[in-house]
């Protein structure tokens, strides 16, 4: 069961190190680079394939980041974006065919099962949103608008600036995490018997097909989070 199994752990020089979670960040790392490669290698006027679905996505991106802010702020965060969407969907997909146990560690999942992983890709979203805001703005313009409209709400935009990466981080932990137990539960039910088994198929096959779109829909929400919390730090407006 996904719950009884832990982790394998080492430590190296005064540092713990998941060895578990290593391993998924760089299946999940290894796999977008081959299909970016794989779309980008032969590129053409007339796109077919692997380009043509890569386009497909850049076009989406696109469209998430001119719904957030001008394409003259937002542009230099296509790559940003890009990125995002497909090391967190490929991420959250990993855990959903099967999961691989060995010596009571679990050792394939999804990289986005761990709050660790989501929680990292949360702060350096956050971060990167405080380096442009500085970067587009000026120090001392940026570190005006949190005295903005006016200064007393400060102690709150600092709050705020911790709540935003744990929900952004939270959220998809929880979503990927939930479906991954389900999917344990209904396999752990399909292994106990024949009558388990059969029982227990459909609703197997019906979860993972839910399980990829909540994985689609949960890149989607971090993607669109990100460039919004970008949007109000390099943006004027805000």
């Amino acid at each position: 069961m996904f719950l009884e199994h832990g982790s394998h752990i080492e430590e190296f020089m005064g540092l713990t190190f998941n060895l578990s979670n290593v391993l998924m960040i760089t299946v999940t790392s290894v796999i977008v680079f081959i299909i970016a490669t794989v779309a980008t290698r032969t590129l053409s006027m007339k796109p077919t394939g692997m380009q043509n679905f890569l386009e497909w996505i850049v076009d989406f991106v696109k469209g998430i980041i001119n719904s957030t802010m001008d394409w003259r702020s937002g542009g230099r965060f296509l790559t940003l974006g890009l990125t995002l969407l497909m090391y967190i969907f490929v991420s959250n997909m990993l855990g959903l065919p099967f999961a691989i146990i060995v010596g009571g560690d679990l050792w394939w999942k999804s990289p986005t099962a761990d709050p660790t992983i989501t929680l990292t890709l949360a702060l350096v979203v956050i971060v990167l949103t405080h380096y442009y805001g500085i970067k587009l703005k000026g120090f001392k313009a940026y570190t005006a608008d949190f005295f903005k409209p006016m200064k007393f709400l400060f102690p709150l935009k600092i709050i705020e600036e911790f709540a935003n990466t744990l929900t952004l981080g939270l959220r998809l932990y929880g979503n990927i995490y939930a479906g991954e137990i389900f999917l344990s539960l209904l396999a752990g039910a399909g292994t106990s018997s024949i009558i388990g088994g059969v029982l227990s198929f459909i609703p197997l096959l019906a979860w993972q097909g839910f399980s990829i779109f909540i994985g689609g829909i949960q890149a989607f929400i971090f993607v669109m989070l990100t460039m919004v919390y970008l949007s109000h730090k390099v943006t004027h407006e805000h």
